[in-house]
């Protein structure tokens, strides 16, 4: 095994495929990367749940295949010079070598490192590679840590002839995010829902382009397409939230706000609170004000945010972060919140054009004002 690479585009792909790695794993292979030179040079990690598989440009003068420490293939390419890096494997023994840099490191056999599963074509769609990753960004926030309910722990992709919604829950909390996609019109109605470790790792690979990103929908596993890069998930299975029913759409109070400064207000309040000193937001709607109190016990903030309608004077309590991490995901610069009362949920929306976001926010009981 023989090639030779720019040192900035193997590093990348070494950090692409490494973040698929297991750091400890009763596999030894799989704490290592798969190197495979044939037509191109193709780095795997993979950690038996998620795989990442990228592609990089090389001149491969001989074909083969290893296993190499992920770490510490990782750290010798990164600390070398910019330069091409040039690789030979002897064996099991690796010779890498960049300008005036020189390494001799240890291989694994590359038997040792399970396949990677395939995905056989059930269902899929084609998106715009910047319009998965907002998607995912703007709904991962509120996925489940809570194993008790795994299903919940990744989130739901439903595909039907409107376009591709995805959906994130924890009980306290949910996130939707909706896109239309080019032939939707023609797609048959399948949904799925992919762990969060999976999706992360999905927006990091995303860049803010145009390009085209393909989802694949298998029996077990779902397959996300971006560049040259591809990452194999299981596919959670269970019964997800029936969210369409868990949602109030007949609210009677609806005010608009500024995204911005709304969130500038709330954070303010927020001062006072942190993970030892903990206390609701207590919010009040009233005519064109939302006013916003804590009180904790370092001492009490205050704050008002100018809003659009009248909420009544209704008195609501949030958790601070659940209602920044809705308001600073709303890809709008004005957004609607839609109330009923003081114990039921909050709707966040899109203060005017299509509705291609909703997140909702459950309140917290207030004690009685001292």
């Amino acid at each position: 095994m023989k090639f030779s690479c720019e040192k900035a585009l193997l590093q990348s792909a070494i950090g692409t495929a490494a973040r698929a790695v297991s750091p400890k794993s009763s596999i030894p292979a799989l704490e290592g990367i798969l190197l495979e030179a044939g037509n191109d040079l193709r780095l795997t990690g993979y950690n038996l749940e998620t795989g990442i598989r990228t592609t990089v440009p090389a001149q491969i003068e001989q074909g083969g295949s290893l296993v190499l420490s992920a770490r510490l293939f990782g750290e010798i390419i990164r600390k070398l010079p910019d330069d091409v890096v040039v690789f030979s494997a002897d064996g099991y023994m690796v010779h890498i070598s960049c300008g005036m840099s020189h390494f001799n490191i240890l291989a694994t056999d590359p038997e040792d490192f399970p396949e990677l599963p395939s995905v056989e074509d059930k269902n899929g769609f084609t998106i715009k590679q910047n319009a998965l990753g907002s998607m995912i960004r703007q709904t991962l926030f509120a996925v489940s840590d809570n194993e008790s309910r795994p299903i919940h722990t990744g989130s739901l992709f439903e595909v039907d002839s409107t376009g591709v919604t995805v959906v994130s829950v924890d009980g306290y909390r949910l996130a939707l995010r909706h896109e239309s996609i080019e032939e939707s019109g023609g797609l048959p109605s399948y949904s799925f829902v992919v762990p969060g470790a999976a999706l992360n790792e999905v927006e990091k690979i995303c860049s803010d382009v145009d390009d085209p990103a393909t989802v694949t929908q298998g029996e077990r596993h779902v397959l996300f397409r971006i560049g040259d890069t591809m990452l194999v998930s299981r596919r959670l299975e269970g019964e997800f939230l029936a969210y369409r029913n868990a949602i109030p759409r007949n609210n009677t109070i609806q005010v608009v706000g500024e995204t911005r400064k709304l969130l500038a207000s709330i954070d303010r309040v927020s001062l006072i609170i942190s993970d030892k000193l903990k206390s609701p937001l207590r919010c009040i709607f009233g005519d064109n004000v939302l006013s916003i109190t804590t009180k904790t016990g370092i001492g009490d903030a205050a704050d008002q945010c100018p809003i659009e309608g009248d909420g009544g004077g209704l008195e609501i309590g949030f958790n601070n972060r659940y209602l920044m991490d809705a308001l600073k995901a709303a890809p709008a610069e004005k957004v609607r919140l839609e109330l009923t009362s003081g114990v039921a949920p909050c709707v966040i929306l899109p203060a005017e054009g299509e509705e291609n976001f909703l997140y909702m926010v459950l309140p917290v009981r207030l004690k009685a004002s001292e």
